[in-house]
């Protein structure tokens, strides 16, 4: 069965801007997710909770991040779309996950009223 994705924010807008070939490999890893698979590419995001992982597209010498989660049993939903810029540090920057941790609220709010379960 095909799950739909569902995009919270700005995150559909932000993952088109991104190079084709990196909207590419989201697009398949999303697909994945959608028929229960993980894209080689995937990972567990830490900080937020179980089932919330990244797609990892480095293209160009640049990261490109697509957060998303599984948690629910009807859809994947994609919580944010964004270019690492920092060379330093390999964790991702605290405003991001509270980004994530802020769309993930409104992902299981939304999930509830559309899809009825929890």
């Amino acid at each position: 069965m095909l799950k739909p994705v569902e995009w919270v924010g700005s995150s559909k807008a932000d993952l088109r801007k991104f190079p084709d070939a990196v909207q590419d490999q989201i697009g398949f890893a999303l697909y994945q997710a959608q028929v229960g698979l993980r894209h080689r590419h995937v990972k567990s995001l830490k900080g937020v909770g179980a089932n919330v992982l990244e797609i990892i597209s480095r293209y160009d010498g640049g990261t490109y991040r697509t957060v998303y989660t599984v948690r629910f049993k009807a859809a994947v939903y994609v919580l944010h779309a964004f270019q690492k810029k920092s060379k330093r540090r390999i964790s991702t920057p605290k405003q991001e996950i509270d980004l994530v941790k802020r769309r993930l609220r409104a992902a299981e709010q939304h999930y509830r009223v559309t899809y009825g379960e929890r």
